[in-house]
């Protein structure tokens, strides 16, 4: 169960591996599935869709020898609203305190393609190539992508891993320590994100979007959670989601509140399982255009 809050900072001398560990790379190679993967808990949404992160999500892990403050960040593209420039912002101030990259590369994928981009972020950190996805591939072609890394200059070593199927996350997490720094600790107490719980709240309902309607729609919409109280035997949560046009708005309600109804439902059931609670969850659509362009929404929507 994920609690919420902020993240306080340890005031005891404590002397461990830590640092900041920061996922890049191409939309859909495989950023939240290994954030979730790694944490043993849903803090990232995930869809087939690219683009579907839009905001830098830390996570803390924390054992007795280590504290990797891990995070992940949006797919790298090339801005075309202001949305998109926020989007890269997050990646930019990922880039500005790591410790360690993670460049994350489909392993199905072009592997010139991942280079070019891991190349234009001239990392000043060290960084291991995570090569992804490797239960759908052969020996070959696993082969091939460790070789074709470990031949770049940014690279100071390669993981093979399939997210989505299972992680040892000792054998993963040794590399990565490794390169680390010691020093004291950056954060205490059983939170396990600096991000409230409405955030993830308003992704799971996001996430049903994504899931739900087409393939467009998704990146007409945000979730913005209005209300969020607990109350003894439930939580009440009241969110919007903003869409682009009126006729978005229809097919969001759907044919008598069928779309709705069935986002509703199905985010319930996962915000429920993360919040450990019973949950009432109410859901407007509110139209706003151009609000992927507009800097009053983004902020007001928490970009």
């Amino acid at each position: 169960m994920y609690t919420g809050g902020q993240m306080t900072r340890l005031t005891e001398f404590i002397i461990m591996k830590t640092g900041f560990v920061n996922i890049f790379g191409q939309p859909n190679a495989g950023k939240s599935t290994l954030l979730n993967a790694l944490m043993g808990e849903k803090l990232a949404i995930v869809s087939p869709k690219v683009q579907t992160t839009r905001h830098r999500i830390k996570a803390i892990m924390n054992e007795k020898d280590y504290q990797v403050v891990i995070s992940d960040t949006p797919g790298i593209i090339e801005p075309r609203y202001k949305l998109h420039e926020k989007m890269m912002k997050a990646v930019k101030g990922a880039l500005e305190d790591s410790d360690v990259a993670l460049l994350i590369v489909d392993v199905k994928e072009d592997f010139a393609t991942s280079d070019a981009i891991f190349a234009a972020l001239h990392l000043k950190v060290p960084a291991l190539v995570v090569v992804n996805k490797i239960d759908t591939v052969n020996k070959d072609r696993i082969d091939e992508a460790v070789a074709y890394f470990e031949s770049r200059p940014y690279c100071k070593g390669t993981i093979k891993t399939s997210a989505s199927t299972g992680i040892n996350i000792k054998a993963f997490l040794k590399p990565i320590l490794a390169l680390l720094p010691e020093g004291e600790p950056f954060f205490t107490g059983d939170d396990i994100s600096d991000l409230p719980t409405k955030f993830f709240v308003s992704e799971m309902i996001r996430e049903k979007i994504y899931e739900l309607l087409g393939d467009e729609l998704p990146y007409h919409t945000a979730v913005l959670v209005r209300e969020f109280k607990e109350k003894t035997t439930l939580v009440k949560i009241v969110a919007d989601i903003i869409v682009h046009r009126e006729t978005q708005k229809v097919i969001v309600i759907g044919d008598k509140g069928s779309m709705i109804k069935n986002i509703g439902s199905k985010a319930r059931r996962d915000i429920e399982e993360f919040l450990q609670q019973k949950v009432f969850l109410e859901l407007f659509v509110k139209v706003k255009p151009k609000w992927r362009d507009n800097e009053l929404y983004l902020k007001e929507y928490g970009y």
